[in-house]
């Protein structure tokens, strides 16, 4: 059994880089919890509380962060293409350079929230949102190319 562990053990120091994909983290407290740069590809976060956490940097294409609290939330630079954020609270989050392509969004709250480079491409938000959005949208997203303001269709509104 102690040889199991300590194998265990060394893998996990032998590859830090650690997928968290998969993992279900949701109704936790990961208050200031540093995610950066990880793979969490399908992670749940289902009402999970991540205010102040940093998640630069993640891949978090189909990850479910429904009702989560993302206040002060670190997502610049990350992947949340496919995610669905439906019921989220996004109070003074970091979505710069953030890819949101064909993510779930329509009953988030978004309030303070930086968008510089963000890729809004298929996601469906209110009206008002969106005319909030496109008061201060600019950048170009550096993964995907495109221009916020188009991927917002400011232009329509």
């Amino acid at each position: 059994m102690r040889l199991i562990i300590l194998t265990v053990l060394m893998v996990v120091l032998t590859f830090p880089s650690v997928s968290f994909a998969a993992l279900d983290y949701g109704k936790q407290s990961l208050v200031g919890t540093d995610f950066s740069g990880s793979d969490l590809k399908g992670a749940t976060f289902y009402l999970t509380d991540l205010q102040d956490a940093n998640l630069s940097g993640c891949d978090l294409q189909n990850a479910t962060l429904y009702g989560a609290k993302l206040k002060d939330t670190n997502l610049s630079n990350s992947n949340l293409k496919e995610v669905t954020l439906d019921s989220a609270v996004l109070d003074g989050t970091d979505l710069t350079n953030t890819n949101l392509e064909d993510s779930f969004a329509y009953s988030t709250q978004f309030e303070n929230v930086r968008i510089q480079g963000a890729d809004f491409t298929n996601v469906f938000l209110p009206k008002d949102v969106v005319r909030e959005f496109c008061e201060d949208a600019s950048g170009i997203n550096p993964i995907t190319k495109r221009e916020t303001r188009e991927t917002l269709e400011c232009d329509y509104i």
